[in-house]
């Protein structure tokens, strides 16, 4: 059956996430951006308690626009964070039917054809504040995500549907564009797909997905929405981070147990490698611990309803787990090798005081 037509009006928000270094001092940064540089203002305006907001507010540069092709030109933001990570977000308005935005959809999930501008842009405005990053990282770490934000859905008599009327008529569109195709999706793949949408009030709406999401709302509304999914996606890009650096450092430790392994005396230098593995361990533990405290999403709020929906189906706690199972890898490696020096040590006094026998006996009988 076909459906009526209808004008949907709206942006792709397009993020690139980069960790570009250990951390980011905002307040040098704010110096040098100067009034170039604005902090984000606190978003979540739903019932939300005062105390949800950023621990360390990240600082927003808007930016030259990036042309994309001869007729279209998007605006674009540098967002920075105190944890280390950028995000530039590309926003390209639209004002079309159904079919026009399921492919313009699936053509900016990938986003290759401007991934390249994007990560050179980002290298540029680092290098004007490059006096503000703290240990940059030469291998950026990338991730992107797509938000595709719906402000009005309008039939041929101007009415706009509530949330369950667009789910029920267009849910099937909704789903292709979480998933990026461009073909209708089976019944059951809609299903869970929808199963966990959220709304707030009648005609708002909001359906995440892995790599994208759907947030049909007032732009102003939106904006907080928009704000989370980017949150949830940087603790992703964090903890990815965490464990790369947790993978090498396990590979240090089990290379210098091998190494040591036969080679008595060679353990004598093993509690200063311990102490050098375990200060890397700690220190990814607070900096876990920073990422967990940016900002705080707690109760039944919506907001925080909406975080842990994106947190979830964006695969923040899977990371975490696996950052937190090599942590506690590494911890027993560390008593494992405090362990190996302390054998090496009691077996060295042992092997002592048997020689101080062995010479009071010696000289006992040459005494007599």
């Amino acid at each position: 059956m076909e459906k009526d037509p209808v004008r949907l009006c709206g942006c792709f928000q397009i993020l690139f996430l980069y960790d570009v270094a250990e951390a980011i001092d905002l307040e040098m940064l704010g110096r040098l951006l100067g009034t170039r540089g604005g902090t984000v203002e606190r978003p979540f305006s739903r019932r939300t308690p005062q105390y949800v907001g950023f621990e360390h507010t990240p600082i927003v540069e808007p930016v030259e626009p990036l042309s994309i092709s001869r007729d279209t030109t998007a605006t674009c933001s540098v967002k920075y964070y105190a944890y280390g990570v950028v995000v530039v977000q590309v926003e390209v308005p639209f004002d079309c039917d159904w079919q026009f935005l399921l492919s313009q959809n699936s053509h900016w999930m990938d986003a290759a054809d401007v991934g390249k501008d994007v990560c050179e842009m980002a290298r540029r405005h680092l290098e004007h504040v490059a006096r503000a990053v703290i240990r940059p990282t030469k291998d950026w770490l990338q991730e992107t995500y797509l938000v595709t934000e719906i402000n009005e859905i309008k039939n041929a008599l101007g009415e706009q549907p509530t949330a369950a009327e667009l789910l029920t008529s267009y849910g099937g569109e909704i789903v292709q564009l979480v998933r990026g195709e461009t073909i209708p999706l089976a019944s059951r793949a809609c299903e869970q797909t929808l199963q966990t949408s959220l709304s707030y009030y009648p005609r708002d709406l909001i359906v995440v997905g892995s790599y994208a999401a759907v947030v049909y709302d007032r732009s102003e509304d939106a904006a907080a929405a928009a704000q989370i999914l980017e949150y949830s996606k940087m603790q992703l890009l964090e903890f990815r981070y965490y464990d790369r650096l947790m993978t090498q450092v396990l590979a240090d430790f089990y290379d210098v147990l091998e190494r040591k392994r036969n080679v008595l005396f060679s353990r004598w230098s093993i509690p200063r490698d311990a102490r050098r593995f375990n200060t890397v361990r700690l220190d990814v533990m607070e900096l876990t611990e920073r990422i967990d405290n940016a900002t705080k999403f707690v109760s039944d709020a919506y907001y925080a309803q909406v975080y842990r929906l994106a947190a979830k189906r964006i695969g923040v706690p899977d990371y975490r787990t696996l950052v937190e199972q090599k942590l506690r890898t590494a911890d027993d490696l560390y008593d494992f090798m405090i362990d190996q020096f302390n054998e090496s040590r009691a077996f060295v006094l042992e092997l002592g005081v048997a020689i101080l026998a062995v010479l009071d006996v010696i000289l006992l009988l040459r005494g007599k």
